[in-house]
């Protein structure tokens, strides 16, 4: 499984020569797990392509130039963005027999443009519609917290909470209508982030609520989130900054 820690101490660990191949290797590792979630975190897994992928990734990492951002990171998105040439479920089987997708969604062309590697699609509440994260098609993850008493991991970004909690992913990306990145990042001990509608483009994602739809990621750190935000944004990532404001003395 992937440590769960920092985008940034993992960027820092490929450029003093570890290899994207070993960090894709161990995040499929963890979902290939009999004994874990990823049956029910993941519906699809791109586990052939993210290995090339990797190996592309570390062909040019001993090449200088500069790095995307999100460069060899194993990361997963959630199952109703589409993929060019497969077919977006959304949690359900009632879209089984609709038409593949003619184009990705423009976040899955903005991760790839920055570096990232999508190991997979994440299991979700069908058609996004409940924060508890139950799915009775593709099973319900299990919240990391006391697992074995089958605690609920919210929604509906629900695999995406868990890919990242079980080291099968580095951070996964969500959607959130009503609290479906925000509960499983609080639910499952991680940060999640839903920015302001339409600052990040929602083509190619299955709609909820249009007018209210936003996409963020879920990560270890508000640091993690603030990179892969700028990405999607279609922005240049920069730390984030803390705002102090001294005590004021009348």
């Amino acid at each position: 499984m992937i440590p769960l820690r920092p985008l940034a101490a993992h960027r820092a660990a490929m450029a003093s020569g570890s290899a994207s191949r070993e960090l894709v290797e161990a995040g499929l590792a963890a979902i290939a797990n009999s004994c874990g979630e990823g049956k029910r975190a993941f519906t699809r897994v791109y586990a052939d392509g993210a290995l090339r992928a990797a190996n592309a990734v570390d062909h040019r990492q001993k090449t200088n130039g500069i790095k995307p951002p999100l460069l060899g990171l194993p990361i997963s998105i959630k199952d109703l963005f589409d993929v060019e040439g497969e077919i977006t479920l959304a949690g359900s089987q009632v879209l089984a027999g609709a038409h593949a997708a003619a184009a990705d969604a423009s976040i899955v062309t903005r991760l790839r443009a920055a570096g990232a590697i999508i190991v997979g699609r994440t299991n979700m509440t069908e058609f996004a519609f409940s924060g508890l994260g139950l799915n009775p098609h593709y099973g319900t993850p299990c919240n990391p917290y006391e697992r074995s008493l089958g605690r609920i991991p919210g929604g509906s970004s629900s695999g995406a909470a868990i890919s990242v909690c079980d080291g099968m992913a580095v951070a996964a990306i969500g959607t959130d209508t009503g609290g479906s990145v925000l509960i499983p990042a609080a639910l499952c001990g991680l940060t999640g982030f839903k920015p302001t509608a339409r600052r990040v483009p929602i083509d190619g994602a299955l709609p909820l609520a249009p007018s209210l739809d936003s996409i963020g990621p879920l990560a270890p750190s508000v640091g993690c989130c603030a990179v892969i935000d700028a990405v999607l944004a279609g922005e240049t990532p920069a730390p984030p900054v803390a705002a102090f404001r001294g005590a004021t003395h009348t």
